[in-house]
């Protein structure tokens, strides 16, 4: 593989890779982290890689590495923080102070979903991706990614009503 061909690579693929290692660890700075040392392990590689599947190997190395780090680390996800609140200026005191308990009630739901729920749930929600798209990047049928989305659903309505 030419110096190009992973410089296309990388283009076609870090934010993807990056968005899925986020919706797995809840962390900006980590996805980021991560996703860099996934296309620093194809670098290292370059010369025995098939790039007909890179895609998968590219999903592959970015799973390992999250669960890797999950084992490493004991952090609780933390959604909260990064929940930007748009208008929030022109809400009264109550409303406000309402919008940050079901923000912090949100949070707390999500950390307590299961992952891959959770995972398919923001694919769909942050990333607007249909479906397919996402049986496409978990290497899963579209009827799984709609059970999964149906249960993060009816979880999140238990958790907030």
């Amino acid at each position: 593989m030419k110096k190009s061909e992973f410089k296309d690579i990388f283009d076609n693929y870090f934010d993807s890779i990056r968005n899925y290692i986020y919706y797995r660890c809840a962390d900006e700075s980590i996805a980021s982290d991560i996703a860099q040392d996934v296309f620093m392990r194809v670098w290292e590689k370059i010369d025995s890689i098939d790039t007909k599947n890179i895609k998968a190997l590219l999903y592959k190395i970015a799973n390992d590495m999250v669960i890797s780090e999950y084992r490493k680390s004991t952090t609780r996800l933390d959604y909260a923080k990064d929940m930007v609140a748009t208008g929030i200026e022109n809400l009264s005191p109550q409303e406000i102070l309402q919008f940050e308990e079901l923000k912090a009630r949100f949070s707390s739901a999500l950390d307590e979903m299961g992952e891959v729920q959770r995972e398919a749930f923001l694919m769909s929600r942050n990333e607007e991706l249909k479906y397919h798209e996402i049986s496409d990047r978990l290497g899963i049928s579209v009827k799984a990614v709609e059970k999964r989305i149906t249960g993060a659903l009816q979880f999140l309505k238990t958790k907030l009503l």
